[in-house]
């Protein structure tokens, strides 16, 4: 794959199918349409994800879900106007019970790091994106293989444009600025749940709203802490094609839940952004942003 050198590229890095959908689907969207080269590496298959839409939970589905779900990410690709490659790891799973079983033996969770960055630092230097999308240490919630991206994902930023680090992966390359999702937090739901009941609608938060203050003051748990928010996005006006890519993803996504009980005119009027957290840049901008190419913008047209 050949660089315009004169391109901005960004480059989202993703666990499974369908994260590219429910976070930066709307970012992706518009930059796309305003000219920006922009690739999905997905790490995992998805393989062992449920089926979380009952229309899709049918035998059929379930033997073949790994053809399944790569034709669910063709679907979301086009829709978005995205570029997207798999780098060919093994879904880890969602452990539940206590204890936790043990993940299964050759999952991506459990690659050594260094290992499981080779085929990213790969495609970082043959796409040269200058801007990167991943998620925080937590992994924006505790799948590990949401984890296992964050650290694979950091990994790579730093090693791949070292020379010595993965030698026969490509030329050297430095992207210039890496950021994390701040996709679900709270101020934004409370933002659209006050506005719903302004509105004089039923809010969907209002029972989420209950269960974590019941459980917050049954385990004493203290407020829970979220990432500062140092990029706003502005792309209302994508957020049409981010629930149409959402909806690609039919097995994993019910169009009649939750994720759109909230309409398009209430998250426009009080939160058309997507937003980020800078982690790490190469080039000087100014916080708060409102832009994830603030500072290479200039670098890439000298």
């Amino acid at each position: 794959m050949e660089s315009n050198p004169e391109q901005l590229r960004l480059m989202a890095v993703h666990a499974h199918p369908d994260d590219e959908s429910s976070k930066g689907a709307a970012t992706m969207a518009r930059y796309v349409r305003e000219g920006v080269e922009v690739m999905v590496c997905t790490l995992t298959g998805g393989e062992r994800g449920d089926i979380l839409n009952p229309a899709m939970d049918r035998p059929e589905i379930k033997a073949d879900i790994p053809a399944v779900r790569r034709a669910e990410m063709d679907r979301a690709r086009e829709i978005l106007g995205v570029e997207q490659r798999f780098l060919g790891f093994v879904d880890s799973g969602l452990p539940e019970g206590d204890p936790k079983p043990p993940l299964p033996e050759g999952c991506f969770a459990l690659m050594p790091v260094a290992e499981a960055a080779g085929p990213l630092v790969r495609a970082i230097r043959e796409f040269r994106p200058h801007v990167m999308l991943t998620y925080d240490e937590n992994g924006g919630y505790p799948h590990p293989d949401h984890v296992m991206t964050h650290q694979v994902s950091v990994a790579a930023f730093e090693a791949a444009a070292d020379p010595d680090a993965y030698p026969d992966s490509g030329e050297p390359w430095q992207p210039l600025k890496l950021y994390y999702f701040v996709s679900f937090h709270g101020a934004k739901f409370v933002a659209f749940h006050e506005e719903m009941l302004r509105r004089g609608m039923e809010s969907p938060y209002t029972k989420i709203f209950e269960e974590w203050q019941a459980r917050a003051q049954e385990r004493g748990e203290p407020e829970r802490r979220e990432l500062e928010i140092t990029t706003r996005v502005p792309c209302g006006d994508y957020f049409e094609i981010r629930d149409q890519a959402l909806k690609a993803h039919a097995t994993q996504i019910d169009p009649d839940g939750f994720w759109f009980r909230c309409p398009l005119d209430v998250q426009r009027a009080v939160w058309p952004t997507e937003d980020y957290h800078l982690a790490r840049s190469v080039v000087d901008s100014e916080l708060p942003e409102d832009d994830l190419f603030a500072g290479v913008r200039e670098r890439v047209s000298l």
